[in-house]
């Protein structure tokens, strides 16, 4: 059981329902529905799990020359190709299912659009093929926040497409610091990732502009009327320390260190984040107070 339970990449599974839980509880208000929540998040996780079992299926051969994932149950055949597919499928017809009963269907198409870029898209293709397959599949990444946030507003509005660019544009600076951090890795795989493509110093010019558009897209949410003032200075505040790293680091400890520093700043970033969006929503009706 425990295989069955690691292939699904509990930590990814995990850091979805973070950021889940922070878009429903924006869009909830402060008048959270709790028995709408349960159901909401459990079927996102569900696909979410769905998802990274079928990635570890795709990306078994790829894993075998990776330092960092040649452990994985279905590169070392711990376990099968046709259980992990049953397991996928299973994890996904059950997140789907709880999702159509529970919630409603913008919810779940959102997931579902999330699930075919991150498998169909990215997995399939674009990781292997494709130096945008990181600004791509970000997509994906946004999809569980936006998707709880449908669920409970069953529209697709304003306060929803920043909070898919905010994840999104998260996602993607994150995503060039694991790359560059374990460079050594993508470049033995043959994969076209950014760093291996156009070089650190090009990536680190990406990653800066990206974390850039992420702090404005963050207190954009603010200053929309979404989320109150003590929002806006977190936002502002952990924007502005991930960004100065961003400029500022790695010229004496090293692109490698200077990467694994911006990764766990982008995470600390992305819980605050989290944690003031679902605290400090302001209630509706929702304006733009800051312009007033």
């Amino acid at each position: 059981m425990q295989t069955y339970f690691l292939v699904t990449k509990p930590w990814i599974v995990f850091a979805n329902l973070i950021a889940a839980t922070a878009g429903f509880l924006l869009a909830a208000r402060g008048r959270p529905d709790m028995a709408l929540f349960p159901p909401a998040l459990a079927g996102i996780a569900l696909i979410v799990a769905s998802g990274c079992v079928f990635n570890n299926c795709i990306d078994r051969d790829l894993d075998r020359k990776m330092a960092r994932t040649r452990g994985r149950a279905l590169s070392t055949r711990a376990l099968s190709l046709p259980a992990g597919l049953l397991w996928a499928s299973l994890l996904g017809i059950t997140g789907t299912a709880v999702l159509w009963i529970w919630t409603n269907g913008l919810c779940l198409t959102v997931v579902s659009a999330g699930f075919a870029v991150y498998v169909g898209a990215y997995s399939l293709y674009l990781k292997r093929h494709s130096v945008h397959s990181t600004v791509i599949g970000s997509l994906a990444g946004a999809a569980p926040p936006l998707a709880a946030y449908c669920a409970v507003t069953g529209r697709l509005d304003l306060g929803a497409a920043l909070v898919a660019a905010i994840f999104s544009l998260w996602q993607i600076p994150h995503s060039y610091a694991i790359t560059i951090y374990r460079f050594d890795d993508y470049a033995a795989a043959g994969l076209p990732v950014l760093p291996v493509v156009a070089g650190i110093p090009a990536t680190r010019h990406q990653i800066a502009g990206y974390i850039l558009a992420f702090t404005l897209a963050a207190q954009a949410l603010a200053f929309c009327g979404y989320a109150g003032f003590a929002y806006l200075l977190a936002a502002t505040a952990i924007g502005l320390c991930w960004l100065a790293l961003a400029l500022g680091g790695g010229r004496t400890s090293g692109d490698r260190q200077w990467a694994r520093k911006l990764y766990v700043c982008s995470m600390v970033a992305i819980v605050v984040l989290c944690a003031m969006m679902s605290l400090d929503a302001v209630p509706g009706p929702w304006g733009p107070p800051f312009f007033l």
